[in-house]
């Protein structure tokens, strides 16, 4: 069982049809860095040890794009190998053995999000992520138990993001 995990929705994406962020969500991807380097956030999260995110594809490069920055201080991995729909494989992998006592922090799309929250054992997950936020943290404690504390947390990086989710 991992130690946490964290669930972000990726960055903000452009009006128009793009694969890429929109410039908020370079920003956004950027601050990430500082929010998620334990070295450099006081604490409030502890050392991440994997980094997930969405595989790429024509449509949509954005979850690997909004961990970039924060895979490159951390020097890690982005692993990207599961499809957006592969959200139980997933879950699977992070529930086994090789991700025991780690925290893991993994960017998806957000329809697919209460799913694959649910498929990593959390209970109390909303059924649905909200469409126009792109600043929240949905936080999965395990901490040795099954079932999860689940909280949704507010990142407050960018101005206007909302202090509740």
């Amino acid at each position: 069982m991992p130690k946490l995990v964290l669930i972000i929705r990726h960055a903000e994406k452009p009006a128009v049809e793009d694969i890429h962020l929109a410039p908020k969500g370079y920003q956004r991807a950027g601050a990430l860095s500082a929010l998620f380097d334990s070295t450099r956030n006081g604490g409030v999260y502890p050392a991440i040890d994997a980094l997930f995110a969405t595989a790429r594809t024509s449509e949509s490069h954005r979850p690997v794009l909004t961990l970039k920055p924060l895979a490159r201080e951390l020097a890690l991995a982005i692993d990207d190998r599961y499809a957006d729909d592969d959200y139980a494989a997933l879950a699977a992998e992070l529930l086994g053995k090789k991700y025991d006592g780690k925290v893991v922090l993994v960017s998806w799309h957000h329809g697919r999000i209460p799913a694959l929250a649910a498929a990593l054992k959390a209970t109390d997950a909303p059924a649905k992520w909200p469409d126009d936020r792109f600043d929240l943290i949905w936080r999965l404690d395990y901490d040795g138990v099954a079932a999860p504390k689940f909280q949704v947390l507010p990142q407050l990086l960018l101005y206007g993001d909302k202090p509740s989710g």
